[in-house]
């Protein structure tokens, strides 16, 4: 019904002069959006199929093409976006629930641009990376609540078992059949090269990448995809997860378009058959069952490996962190509301969860008032953007954080936020063939591996201006953080002074 037209989001704009029909962007688009009028002789495009993947303009020979937000949209106010309208007319057309991807795009307070680093000036000075040992490893697990002797006075040096990271990053969870085989070895690779982690989430490990299982997590979620015995003794850690940061309280959905040939095989499912995660783990309702999970799967690993617990930001996070540390886990895994996600739910997406900055706050407050912060190590995610980000998190309290978007990012993402139709326009959210092989895995393994060589050099001179030589004396040490334009309840949340104090 014409009465229901909703405008194409972004316009085509097509250089006449410099386009010479070469038809590079008709190969190039997975959406279909470009096409040639031999009648006509030129180049046409159907801008309601257009994702503004920007696959056409980086293709186009003659720069002949850009992509423009459309101005023609409907007519907005205070209460009512255009969003907002479009919405309400397809779920009226369909009855269906809206599915985004990418995290949550919605103007809430991003608490990292509010706080700011503290600087070593006169009375403590600075420390230079290039000319003094900078520690920037990290020891995920258990530690001593202090130093331990032998009968003959000896030091105890024996650990429960550690994930060893170079630097506090790890690449997060992200299945193989949501993100391409050759993004989840680009990620291998550079994990292995850096010396960190990636995590394989909850679709199960190719057996190309087992390989890599000394810097792999792998991932038991409540559909059990491709969960077995190998699988378990392969990486270097098991995550047990319980949500994620873009759909806290709900299960996963991969679409049987996705379930093809290998991803089929590594999941255990009949191609062409939806890969759905019920909401909770149909073994786990009490803090009581997860510990007897983690208890199962560090006897089924003969007590080797770490357990990690990841769980979403939510307004009770601190009470269930404490919960999960004494349940027995190694490591527990915050994921905030902004984290991304291949499909979620738009409503859960942009309305369910807190910011990781307070959780992580809250958390680590918590579990420092109860005594038992060292019996936990913690990860932080949920859009992690920079070298900066990361250090903040960790004055903040975390061990190490979690990034996704920002490593899809440096292998190509253009955020066009289709990841669920599976036309990645960037060979990374896809499984069709022809799309795969365009991410070339060394290509997207160098990129991973200089954005993480930058991060780190980074990290070291924002320390050294601290006067801060390792991660472990940045751990909690909120005295280098100061905030501005934020509430007296938002500073005690976080546990930081305002900028002047």
């Amino acid at each position: 019904m014409k009465n229901f037209y909703v405008p194409p989001q972004f316009e085509v704009v097509r250089d006449p002069q410099r386009c010479v029909n070469c038809k590079v962007c008709v190969e190039q688009c997975p959406n279909g959006v470009h096409r040639f009028d031999e009648t006509h002789n030129r180049m046409l495009a159907d801008e309601s199929k257009c994702v503004d993947c920007q696959r056409c303009v980086a293709y186009c020979p003659t720069h002949a093409l850009k992509i423009e937000k459309n101005r023609c949209a409907l007519r907005e106010s205070a209460n009512w976006s255009s969003d907002a309208v479009e919405e309400i007319w397809k779920q009226a057309a369909t009855g269906g629930v809206l599915l985004s991807s990418m995290g949550s795009p919605k103007e809430l307070p991003v608490y990292w641009d509010r706080l700011l680093l503290n600087a070593s000036q006169v009375t403590n000075p600075p420390i230079d990376p290039l000319r003094e040992p900078m520690e920037t490893r990290v020891f995920l697990g258990k530690k001593p609540e202090r130093i331990r002797r032998d009968a003959q006075g000896r030091l105890i040096t024996e650990l429960t078992p550690q994930l060893e990271l170079s630097m506090p990053v790890l690449f997060s969870a992200m299945s193989y059949g949501s993100i391409s085989f050759n993004a989840h070895e680009s990620l291998a690779r550079a994990a292995e090269a850096l010396g960190i982690c990636y995590n394989t989430g909850e679709g199960g490990l190719h057996e190309d990448l087992y390989r890599y299982g000394r810097n792999t997590i792998t991932q038991v979620a409540s559909g059990r995809f491709g969960v077995h015995e190998d699988y378990l003794m392969a990486g270097a850690a098991i995550e047990i997860k319980m949500g994620q940061g873009a759909k806290p309280g709900i299960g996963g959905h991969l679409p049987g378009a996705k379930i093809v040939g290998d991803v089929s095989r590594t999941r255990m499912i009949p191609e062409g058959s939806d890969a759905i995660s019920p909401a909770p783990h149909h073994d786990i309702y009490s803090i009581e069952d997860l510990r007897q999970l983690i208890c199962s799967l560090k006897e089924a690993t003969q007590y080797r490996k770490p357990v990690i617990v990841k769980v979403a930001a939510v307004h009770n996070i601190a009470a269930i962190a404490s919960g999960i540390a004494r349940g027995g886990a190694d490591i527990i895994a915050i994921d905030g509301f902004r984290g991304g996600t291949g499909a979620a739910p738009t409503r859960i997406r942009d309305n369910v969860g807190i910011p990781i900055e307070l959780a992580l706050a809250a958390v680590d407050q918590r579990l420092r008032e109860e005594g038992i912060r060292n019996q936990v190590s913690l990860i932080a995610g949920g859009s992690i953007r920079s070298s900066a980000d990361v250090v903040k998190a960790v004055a903040l309290g975390a061990d190490a954080c979690y990034i996704g978007t920002a490593a899809l990012i440096a292998m190509g993402c253009h955020l066009c936020r289709t990841c669920q139709s599976g036309r990645c326009a960037w060979g990374i959210a896809t499984q069709r063939p022809e799309l795969v092989k365009r991410l070339d895995p060394d290509e997207g393994t160098e990129r991973l591996i200089n954005l993480m060589t930058a991060w780190k050099h980074e990290i070291m001179e924002i320390m050294g201006g601290m006067g801060i030589n390792s991660i472990e004396a940045l751990r909690g040490n909120r005295l280098m953080l100061r905030a501005v334009g934020l509430t007296e309840k938002e500073l005690s949340i976080l546990g930081v002074a305002h900028a002047g104090e």
